[in-house]
């Protein structure tokens, strides 16, 4: 077992406070979104005393120097201030594809137009470490959305405002059936009256007064993918709920701080809220468009104090463990892989099979598969990827 740390990513859309308080450090003054803890090249995490680690700087270096591939998970702590992209990614069979296709047609890696960096598919799940952890995510009953497009209409005619790009919208929605979430989406970001749309939608959230359409609306004035979330499910999570992401789920995290783990992969589709590269031929070709209710995770509690998040897929599983003074050493969590843990409040000790480590709140570990299994003692909080 040894430290690892790594440099919180300054996306725009951070939060200025959450993840440094967790990690018990002072603000920057600088937005801290992501803090990576895994072998992704994008932000590599450094091991705190090279010399326990042969002389490596990185995960991915150790893990190199011993002959095997990279980790297949990334696990991060996110902290959203401001809503991100809406996104879709695929699965492993369109991942493969698309990479082939791209590199075939000599599309660069680092092209802002890529689609596919990598062949790997990426599912994901979000813990919610704050009180509440507000996303939108899946495609929700076609009918709410149209209540609301109606609410939003009669806002607008009551306040004297245009609401013909409302109302045409909602007819189409109801006379296209089966295929109306499909359509919308398409229609949404290519439409030659979208932008009509989307203005009248952010006038009538102020006048009814919906937060998150007027925060789209001062964020992402003019991007489609205000018409695009009102196709979705708005979830709130509580502290110690999961959504989990399979491919094709459309989805946008909006506000709080979680633990999230996915696997090692680049691939996004984007579908607005966005500057980024947009491009709805492979986003609807990748993007699922049945209606799903939210999809929550439900962990097994296999021991007291530790409940497993394990989705669908083989990338990861997400360990959650409350230790406290008296939890027996029999209270263990078994390894098949190497593992990252983080630790999230108070001071606890990991025991393997062949060492230990203590971590404070805010450290963070590798693990290697070599440990076999955990027990542990202290009192605190732990989130164990593998």
């Amino acid at each position: 077992m040894i430290r690892v740390d790594n440099t919180p990513r300054d996306y725009a859309w951070g939060s200025l406070t959450d993840i440094a308080e967790l990690r018990g450090l002072a603000p920057t003054g600088s937005p801290q979104a992501e803090l990576w803890l895994g072998t992704h090249p994008g932000s590599p995490t450094q091991i705190v005393n090279p010399a326990e680690a042969a002389g490596a700087a990185t995960i991915a270096e150790l893990l190199s120097s011993r002959g095997e591939e990279p980790l297949p998970y990334l696990l991060k702590v996110l902290a959203a201030a401001h809503p991100l992209s809406i996104q879709a990614h695929p699965s492993p069979e369109q991942a493969r594809e698309g990479y082939a296709r791209e590199n075939a047609a000599g599309i660069a890696l680092d092209a802002p137009h890529r689609n596919y960096r990598d062949d790997a598919h990426k599912p994901e799940l979000i813990y919610a470490l704050s009180d509440t952890f507000e996303a939108l995510c899946g495609f929700r009953q076609i009918d709410l959305t149209i209540a609301e497009l109606e609410t939003l209409a009669a806002a607008n005619a009551q306040a004297c405002s245009p609401t013909s790009a409302l109302a045409e919208f909602t007819a189409q929605l109801i006379e296209r059936g089966d295929g109306a979430i499909r359509w919308a989406l398409d229609w949404a970001l290519t439409g030659d009256n979208a932008a009509a749309l989307v203005s009248e939608i952010s006038v009538a959230g102020k006048l009814v007064k919906d937060s998150l359409l007027t925060e789209l609306a001062q964020d992402y004035p003019g991007d489609p993918g205000i018409v695009v979330a009102l196709l979705l499910n708005r979830v709130t999570l509580t502290r110690g709920q999961a959504l989990y992401l399979p491919a094709g789920n459309m989805h946008a995290y909006i506000r709080g701080l979680g633990i999230e783990l996915m696997a090692a992969s680049d691939n996004v589709m984007r579908g607005g809220l966005t500057s980024k590269h947009v491009d709805v031929p492979e986003l609807l070709s990748v993007v699922s468009d049945q209606v799903v209710p939210v999809p929550l995770l439900t962990p097994a509690h296999v021991g007291a104090g530790i409940e497993i998040f394990t989705p669908d897929v083989p990338d990861f599983v997400l360990a959650h463990v409350l230790v406290t003074s008296g939890m027996s050493p029999s209270e263990q969590i078994s390894l098949t892989r190497h593992a990252i843990v983080t630790c999230t409040a108070g001071n606890v000790t990991l025991t393997g099979l062949e060492s230990t480590i203590e971590l404070a709140q805010g450290q963070n570990a590798f693990i290697s598969a070599e440990e076999g299994h955990i027990s542990f003692s202290g009192e605190g909080e732990l989130f164990i990827a593998h």
